[in-house]
């Protein structure tokens, strides 16, 4: 009996062996693109936050000394507060693009009569 077990192990054991395929040649350049990302986000998130911080303080200082001219500040805001916070393989690998800063839209419009400001939702620009 233990002859048996010994025979349909080595069995197995070969077949594992036969079917058995090598390792992916992608799986390294993967860990490469994950881990440059990861280096990358090390320098490129803190940079972003500051720049973002920054120009939400100036884009509230700007509405402030126009006395009020929201489409001034917004711009200010979209610009600096827009964009991509988070840098992926996909984007240093060249397929999705990378905006630090956003693009400001003609979406925001002032209505004369009510001197109320209307804001029509877009997205924040590369993300």
């Amino acid at each position: 009996m233990k002859g048996w077990r010994t025979a349909v192990a080595t069995v197995a054991l070969i077949g594992a062996l036969a079917t058995a395929q090598p390792a992916r040649a992608g799986y390294l350049e993967d860990a490469g693109w994950g881990t440059l990302t990861v280096l990358t986000n090390l320098v490129y998130m803190p940079a972003k936050l500051v720049y973002a911080t920054v120009g939400g303080l100036t884009g509230g200082l700007a509405y402030g000394l126009t006395a009020g001219d929201f489409q001034t500040a917004q711009t200010v805001w979209v610009t600096t507060m827009g964009g991509t916070y988070v840098v992926t393989a996909g984007m240093l690998q060249g397929q999705d693009p990378i905006a630090f800063t956003g693009t400001p839209s003609t979406a925001t419009s002032a209505t004369a009569d009510s001197g109320e400001h209307k804001v029509e939702e877009q997205p924040l620009g590369g993300t």
